[in-house]
């Protein structure tokens, strides 16, 4: 695969799973009954960020590689399966 289209392919996958993956697990304040003065109560509590984005990166990875396998496999000629 092409390093800008398998860049650009990585990028777009990275986040469609980020925006599926941000909900999990959120708590509002107003449901952990700990509202910080001045912030909505429908603000996350604990928003996790961090590791939603390391499990966003890693899981975006493992499908991009299977993307490229399937993309080598049956859109490069001599180097995939022969129709």
């Amino acid at each position: 695969m092409p390093l800008i289209l398998g860049l650009a392919l990585y990028f777009v996958i990275w986040w469609t799973f980020l925006f599926a993956v941000l909900p999990f697990g959120v708590q509002s304040q107003l449901e952990a009954k700990d509202i910080v003065p001045g912030s909505d109560p429908g603000a996350p509590a604990r928003p996790r960020l961090l590791l939603k984005a390391l499990a966003t990166s890693i899981v975006a990875a493992l499908v991009w590689g299977a993307v490229d396998i399937w993309y080598v496999t049956y859109f490069l000629p001599g180097l995939g399966a022969q129709n």
